[in-house]
This record gives structure tokens, C-alpha cells and sequence, in this order.
């Protein structure tokens, strides 16, 4: 099979050659019982994941290979224990420079650049002129927007696709349009400008060049306090080129839209939510968050009950069957 006829690790059966590029990741040294090398690992793209070995293996081919990165491999799949694996004939690094990202790495199936459209044309809608000059300062942040426009909204439960950021932050705009002529006595603008924000530290919390896993900076501060930062550095640079202040209560109150929205001190909050602005988007957020995940472990269970396994995110196992 040649590289550009290459197989989705969903689509592999047993008995399949293979002579592509592979995502690895978790490779390790190992001896057989009669003391030979071989080598363990992962081999991933977008749709899954399945083991492979190599047996005739040594440690030079061994530290030849990334711990996570991309590797050109030729073999054969086989079943083994009733799953699925590839045996390795040989094997060799691969440049990231020269993958397609999107072979290899979940991607939201909607179109990036008509989500971003959208967004802008929703928070163009914010009518205060303090709210407004910020959040023009984002947009016109291309970096900051590029990041945006590609990072997951999280590693594993929702959204954990490049542009599922982006994608999430435009479903709660989109419900919030909806539910927000019910509430007049809430701020639109502030509930609009805390939706479009609330997340937007996570464009550095997370790396996602060959897999998702949590940045330095991620580790170290988090998207709640990087998100409050992005706002006061906007604000500061604001203040600098108007001679109107940016007003502290409202400042404040936007930037506690951000540090609460998880709801409860238990899931990272170091407040809770306290003005009724900051309940909406909490609970926007848990909505569209909770939904995502639901449907996710619906679609990629293979039990063949009526029911998935339990997930401990949930705390219950979901039932599959839509009512006609």
C-alpha cells in the first residue's frame, strides 16, 4: 500500500499490508524470553489507534524513533488476543514537516473559516463601546486569532479536535442570541463578550502539533488565569491609546465571567459564580460541553447492548437507542 493510498487505522482488517505513515507514540524497548529485542508502541491517525511490534528490533533502531512524532513503517496487520495489530518490518522517522495534519490529528468536519465569519458578525452585534474596543483588539490579533481559529477546546472530553475551540465558542454565541431576549435584565453585551472570551487562554494552554497534551504554561497557570491576563494586557494597551479608561467595574466583572465559568471550586474555580451574567455563560458552557461529550461516547462505542460502558466523566453508562 503506498503513501498516498494510505488506510485509516479504522479501516485496517486482519491479514492487511501496510506501507505508510503512522503517528507513534509510547515506544518502548522490550526482550522476549529468550533475551531478543523488540519494540512496542502506539500507531495512531485521526480515527484510532492500534498496537504495533516490531521483534526483530535493536536498541539503534530503537533510540532512531520519536517519542511522539511520525514514523514510516512497512508490515502486515494480524489479529492477536482478538485485537488488531501491525507487525513491523521496518521502520524509520518521518519529518512533521512534511504530514498532513489532518491524516493524523482529529479536525471539526465545519468550515473554519465561516465559523470565524460568524463569531465576528455575533460580537460586532455588542453595542458598549468599552466592550466593543475590546473586543476588537482581539480580532485584530492575528495570532492570537490564528491560535483560535485551530486549537481543541480540550484534550479528551469535548471539542477535542483542531477548530473545536473555535466551534464551541460559536455555539454558545449562537444559543446565547437565542435565550438572551428571555433574561432583559441581564447585560447581552457582557454575557456575548464573556462567551466569545471565556476559553480564549486555552490558544496557549494546550499543544497540538503532533498530539494533545497540556503546555508548560497550561500546567502552570491554566486557561482561567491566562484568559484573565489576555483581558488586562487588551485593556492596558487600550487605556495607553485612548484617553477614556477602560471602566474597572466592568473590567472586573468580564474578567470574573472568566475565573468562575467552571461553575464550582472543585473543577478549578478560584471564585464562583456571582453575577447573573457569569451564571449564564457557566451554564451555556456546561451545556454545550456535557452535550458534545454525551454524543461523542454514543458515537464511538461498539458495545452491542443498548447501552455504553460506564463514563466516569458522566458518572452512568448513556443509553444508545433514539426514540423514532
Amino acid at each position: 500500500m503506498s503513501e498516498n493510498q494510505r488506510k485509516n487505522v479504522a479501516d485496517l482488517t486482519s491479514g492487511d499490508p501496510v506501507e505508510q505513515v503512522f503517528m507513534i507514540s509510547q515506544p518502548v524497548l522490550r526482550t522476549t524470553t529468550r533475551g531478543d529485542f523488540y519494540i512496542a508502541a502506539f500507531l495512531n491517525d485521526r480515527t484510532g489507534r492500534v498496537n504495533g511490534r516490531m521483534w526483530q528490533a535493536s536498541e539503534v533502531i530503537y533510540n532512531s524513533l520519536p517519542h511522539e512524532g511520525f514514523v514510516w513503517l512497512k508490515g502486515r496487520t494480524e489479529t492477536y488476543q482478538s485485537a488488531l495489530q501491525i507487525v513491523i518490518d521496518a521502520i524509520k522517522p518521518v519529518d512533521p514537516k512534511e504530514i498532513k495534519l489532518d491524516e493524523f490529528m482529529p479536525c471539526t468536519d465545519r468550515d473554519v473559516d465561516e465559523m470565524m465569519d460568524k463569531v465576528k458578525t455575533i460580537i460586532s452585534r455588542i453595542k458598549n463601546p468599552h466592550l466593543h474596543r475590546l473586543m476588537e483588539a482581539f480580532l485584530a490579533d492575528e495570532e492570537l486569532m490564528r491560535l483560535f481559529k485551530t486549537a481543541p477546546a480540550a484534550i479528551l472530553l469535548h471539542h477535542a479536535y483542531i477548530g473545536g475551540l473555535l466551534e464551541h465558542t460559536l455555539n454558545l454565541l449562537e444559543v446565547a442570541e437565542l435565550i438572551l431576549p428571555q433574561y432583559p435584565q441581564l447585560s447581552s453585551d457582557l454575557v456575548l463578550a464573556g462567551l466569545f472570551l471565556h476559553d480564549m487562554g486555552k490558544t496557549t494552554e494546550i499543544d497540538y502539533d503532533i498530539s494533545f497534551t497540556y503546555s508548560d504554561q497550561g500546567h502552570l497557570l491554566g486557561h482561567l488565569v491566562k484568559g484573565t491576563m489576555l483581558i488586562e494586557e487588551k485593556i492596558n494597551a487600550l487605556n495607553q491609546q485612548s484617553g477614556e479608561p477602560f471602566p474597572r467595574v466592568l473590567a472586573d466583572c468580564l474578567e470574573h465571567i472568566i475565573v468562575s465559568h467552571h461553575g464550582t471550586r472543585e473543577f478549578g474555580c478560584p471564585v464562583v459564580p456571582s453575577i447573573p451574567e457569569a451564571f449564564m455563560v457557566h451554564y451555556l458552557d456546561n451545556l454545550d460541553s456535557k452535550i458534545a461529550l454525551v454524543q461523542n461516547e454514543i458515537n464511538k462505542d461498539v458495545n452491542k447492548s443498548n447501552w455504553t460502558n460506564y463514563i466516569k466523566a458522566l458518572e452512568t453508562p448513556l443509553f444508545k437507542i433514539r426514540p423514532e
